[in-house]
């Protein structure tokens, strides 16, 4: 392989900050960091989980059990995780599935607070930093539900959306000082969670898979390396965007 492009993804050097990154999508971009050469800690709720995750991903990996709803200690987490946070995934999230019309206003507020007030606490946390060394990257985890509407997650949706904005909305005001900020939007990825919401409903199994161009589902690593690429100097003129890793279906009929 040419050197070259060995480096251009490489990851070495960078502490990675990446919350609900015990399990699904958040450990598999942990694990895809930690291959590319990155140091990584993991947030969490759930020590024996974190512990569990932190085992497989080796030596290169740490963890915090941390509540990110807990607004006011972002700045003590950053400080917390031992070195300068050059990279800050913003991936923690909840999800309520319930109609607008059957959503309390107690149930909006608590899925706005971990997607999107903890997102803010802790970007607001890393920047100063950053700033100060004239370099970073901001990733946010979006969705499909940023780009249309789905059905009964109505709470949902409206976080997803915010977030998709907040990654244009900040990056027209940092990019101009070396930080990077990016989201990804998955479609419906294989993990513990989906299959255990998806595969008992075999009718909503089956028309997810009929609306899929690709005819599948995307496997956790599909959005751990294409995190590494966004967080990577392969896309050093990439801010502001939302990669859409869905197998198509934000752009089937």
């Amino acid at each position: 392989m040419d050197p070259k492009l060995s480096s251009a993804f490489s990851l070495e050097g960078e502490t990675a900050l990446i919350t609900g990154g015990g399990t699904g999508i958040g450990f598999a971009i942990a694990d895809c960091f930690v291959r590319a050469g990155a140091r990584v800690v993991i947030v969490g709720r759930r020590e024996e989980e974190l512990q569990a995750a932190v085992a497989k991903l080796g030596d290169a990996a740490s963890h915090i059990c941390h509540d990110v709803t807990m607004l006011e200690g972002a700045d003590e987490l950053v400080k917390r995780a031992g070195a300068p946070v050059s990279i800050l995934v913003n991936n923690a999230g909840n999800h309520l599935k319930k109609r607008a019309i059957e959503t309390s206003p107690e149930e909006f507020q608590s899925v706005m607070e971990t997607h999107v007030l903890a997102s803010h606490a802790l970007t607001r946390a890393v920047l100063p930093g950053m700033i100060e060394r004239g370099r970073g990257n901001i990733l946010f985890t979006a969705s499909m539900a940023s780009i249309f509407g789905i059905p009964q997650v109505f709470a949902y949706t409206a976080a997803k959306a915010a977030l998709a904005g907040m990654t244009r909305a900040l990056a027209v005001e940092v990019s101009d000082k070396g930080i990077r900020v990016n989201s990804i939007a998955p479609g419906w990825i294989e993990t513990p969670m989906t299959q255990k919401s998806v595969l008992a409903d075999p009718p909503r199994f089956k028309h997810i898979i009929e609306r899929t161009p690709m005819g599948r589902m995307g496997e956790p690593a599909d959005i751990g390396w294409a995190a590494v690429y966004l967080c990577s100097s392969a896309a050093k003129f990439v801010t502001g965007s939302m990669l859409v890793v869905d197998g198509g279906i934000s752009i089937g009929f």
